[in-house]
């Protein structure tokens, strides 16, 4: 049986496509472009994301001393002060200033940089060398640190890691605190 001209027109125009309003889509959205662009917003986020580790170093706050007058048979504390100074290091311990080399009392930089860097194995050494010089000193475990204003921070962590412990592993003077100098 064969088609009439208008059946044949009919089936063409209806089966041609044509396009649909978006009232007759039915409400949907096409969300496929907006995820693409998230996506790759995310994944730009995190490769670009700096990360950062943090740690912390245990101090006490710096305390008043009292003046008054010791007990007797009350032992004497070495009282370790390192001032990281310009040119070096200035140690100060409860019987005065550490000379130049850490030889004894007396005025000067104990410890000196060396071609433009601060000696650390140097400030080790001169703090094995003072806690060992007396008995009394044996069991201390705090010293303080002091730093001029424009000492770079991680100058002040090198030296509470160089005032830890010995080169053989032993404690040294892991507890610090940190003083201002007046």
């Amino acid at each position: 049986m064969a088609l009439t001209a208008a059946q044949r027109s009919k089936i063409r125009r209806l089966s041609q496509p044509r396009e649909l309003s978006p009232d007759e889509e039915g409400g949907e959205l096409n969300i496929i472009p907006f995820l693409d662009i998230i996506v790759n917003i995310l994944i730009f986020v995190l490769a670009t994301v700096a990360v950062t580790f943090t740690s912390s170093i245990e101090t006490t706050p710096p305390a008043s001393r009292s003046s008054g007058v010791r007990a007797t048979g009350e032992s004497e504390a070495l009282n370790l002060t390192v001032i990281i100074v310009n040119d070096g290091f200035s140690l100060k311990a409860a019987g005065g200033n550490v000379a130049p080399g850490c030889q004894g009392v007396g005025p000067g930089l104990s410890i000196a940089k060396k071609d433009g860097q601060y000696d650390y194995v140097g400030l080790n050494a001169c703090a094995e060398q003072l806690k060992s010089s007396n008995a009394k000193f044996a069991e201390e475990r705090q010293f303080y640190v002091s730093a001029n204003p424009g000492t770079e921070y991680q100058v002040i962590i090198n030296v509470i890691d160089a005032m830890r412990q010995t080169k053989a592993g032993k404690p040294l003077f892991p507890d610090v605190n940190f003083k201002v100098s007046k």
